[in-house]
């Protein structure tokens, strides 16, 4: 537990005060009672004393006092409460090294089928994007609630050269945020070179085939955006997989910085065994091994995470461990109310107890 107005705890130093103040007044009215010479003719006018039970208001009316100045130093505490988050996007390399079989079946297999089960472990309500990245990216199925159709789009998974993890990156915040033109270079040709529609507003979709692109009607430029906390974005989530290093397209940490701007967390999946594989492609061969570091910067200027995964059952575990995290969210709340309605109870409890008990001896 934290507490926003730190500075109102030094309020606490009335409590030993009153403390004090009591035991001194307990100890006047006993010397006030030793000046009768008749004690006995005194207990007979007070009669049936309450004994211990007349300390019991008073340290009531104590503990309310401190439950009240904790209340008024706001105190906050992490809780766990339903996300708010409405949209996921899976971001997933499908460059031809997902071929390579150091993970069993194969490491697009077993991508595929992680990807499906942390679909079905996902609120009903929420909606899920599929971006899939080689040498260019493409959202193959825009965010929807409909399962059936995002199993469909990551079987229809077909694997190319290269691999851009920048662009996986850069067509996630372009589906979640359409009106944005994703600028790298300052050349303003960033949509053209990530295959998006050039045309402000427009999503595109697995209906959009190959290319993904959809006709659209020009609009005026997006204002300039301005750039927020990163992690500060609640209503969506990126999770991007990839094996291996980026070979072409946007720089991967530029792009994460980006993401960072607009406040969207990037969790990263790095999938493959420590050794990489040697696959052939395309009558190459090509060894894939991971570029964990660039994975890491990403997942750190968006305030997201980054996971490592080298079997399938890995992958499995970590997916397990975004789903739970993603559907419920641990946030500091501020809960100031609940201390100041013990205190308030404490307070009304020992006013109850002074006139039940002490309005009969009167």
């Amino acid at each position: 537990m934290t507490f926003i107005w730190m500075d109102m705890l030094w309020l606490l130093v009335l409590v030993p005060l009153l403390i004090g103040a009591y035991v001194w007044l307990l100890r006047r009215r006993k010397k006030a009672a030793l000046r009768y010479t008749n004690l006995a003719i005194v207990k007979q006018a007070m009669g049936k004393g309450v004994g211990w039970r007349r300390h019991v208001p008073p340290a009531l009316l104590l503990a309310a006092i401190t439950v009240l100045i904790i209340a008024v130093a706001r105190p906050a505490a992490v809780v766990e409460l339903a996300s708010s988050r409405a949209t996921v996007i899976l971001s997933m390399d499908v460059s031809g090294s997902m071929r390579a079989r150091d993970v069993e079946p194969s490491r697009i297999v077993a991508a595929q089928e992680a990807a499906k089960e942390f679909i079905r472990k996902q609120p009903a309500d929420v909606q899920v994007g599929i971006v899939a990245f080689a040498s260019a990216a493409v959202l193959v199925q825009a965010p929807t609630i409909d399962r059936e159709a995002l199993y469909q789009a990551i079987n229809s998974f077909d694997l190319r050269r290269g691999t851009a993890v920048g662009s996986g990156v850069l067509v996630a915040l372009a589906t979640i945020f359409p009106d944005q033109n994703f600028d790298l270079d300052g050349t303003g040709n960033q949509r053209d070179q990530l295959g998006l529609p050039s045309f402000g507003g427009e999503r595109f979709g697995a209906s959009g085939g190959a290319d993904g692109l959809l006709s659209g009607t020009p609009s005026d430029p997006p204002a300039r955006h301005m750039p927020v906390e990163p992690g500060s974005y609640d209503s969506a989530v990126v999770i991007l997989l990839t094996d291996g290093a980026t070979t072409t397209g946007p720089d991967p940490v530029a792009a994460g910085r980006i993401a960072g701007d607009y406040g969207v967390k990037v969790f990263t999946v790095g999938f493959g065994s420590a050794s990489g594989d040697v696959v052939d492609f395309g009558g190459r061969s090509m060894r894939a091994q991971l570029d964990s570091t660039t994975l890491q910067a990403i997942a750190d200027a968006t305030e997201g995470e980054y996971y490592e995964a080298t079997s399938a059952a890995d992958l499995a575990n970590v997916y397990d461990s975004l789903s739970t995290r993603l559907i419920s969210e641990k946030k500091l709340t501020e809960i100031a109310f609940i201390f100041a309605g013990v205190g308030a109870l404490l307070a009304m409890a020992a006013a109850g107890l002074s006139m039940l008990w002490f309005g009969r001896i009167a």
